[in-house]
């Protein structure tokens, strides 16, 4: 009996050293890494052409956070919008987007509605044809990670060569101090397709600086984090300077 005692506390003793050595090793890791080269910011416009990369939620770096952004929410994959698109000349502030994206998604339903016929079935016993309309489901709108000194939290913008839209929900260890925007992707046959692209982007409206740095407060641990908060408070020399 008291060897068996003897043997349950010495396997419990190892898987505790085992898991510290794990922690401290991930920890080590971590705090081993070095960011990516700082590159000053672009200048902040309505209408820029940006480097853009793609990711998806099973690539290494992401499958500890599975399918989520840093917000918590669900990383979501945008569509293609069924007409061209035609771009409006300013980004407008978060308020006036939110009603005029509304506006435009209202129209947008009522036109298609109006336009959209299918196959007339007869009617049984009164020989009429019936008109069944399919309503059309809005574009999504996709998750972007970018650095969030840059291109704050809740920013939405256009990729004008495909017309799919993004929100910027997430960020990454290797967008920190870089003029790069990841498009998230559904699969990584879409992420492959993608691959870099410079493409011009029109940003409808800016996201909020002050909430990204609130947001970002809670993770000093992290470098990538750091340099962003850096960033955000005018502090550039610095960002710069951590590695």
């Amino acid at each position: 009996m008291r060897a068996s005692r003897f043997n349950l506390l010495a396997f419990s003793a190892l898987l505790a050293a085992a898991g510290t050595l794990l922690t401290s090793c991930g920890t080590t890791r971590t705090a081993s890494r070095s960011l990516p080269p700082y590159e000053p910011p672009i200048a902040k416009a309505d209408f820029q052409t940006v480097r853009t990369t793609a990711y998806t939620h099973t690539e290494d770096d992401h499958v500890d956070y599975g399918a989520h952004n840093a917000l918590g929410g669900i990383l979501q994959s945008a569509t293609v919008p069924t007409r061209p698109y035609q771009p409006v000349r300013r980004a407008l502030p978060v308020s006036d987007a939110r009603q005029s994206s509304g506006v435009s998604v209202g129209l947008m339903l009522r036109e298609k509605t109006a336009a959209a016929t299918s196959r007339s079935k007869s009617s049984k016993g009164k020989g009429r044809s019936v008109k069944t309309v399919r309503k059309p489901e809005p574009p999504r709108i996709g998750s972007a990670a970018a650095d969030w000194s840059r291109w704050p939290v809740g920013t939405m913008f256009r990729v004008l060569s495909t017309g799919q839209t993004y929100r910027v929900d997430d960020y990454g260890w290797a967008l920190a101090g870089r003029n790069t925007i990841d498009l998230y992707m559904a699969s990584r046959g879409d992420m492959n397709s993608w691959g870099v692209r410079h493409e011009p982007i029109q940003v409808l409206h800016w996201g909020d600086a002050q909430q990204s740095l609130a947001l970002l407060e809670s993770r000093q641990s992290y470098k990538h984090c750091r340099r962003m908060a850096l960033e955000l408070q005018g502090l550039h020399d610095q960002a710069a300077a951590l590695h």
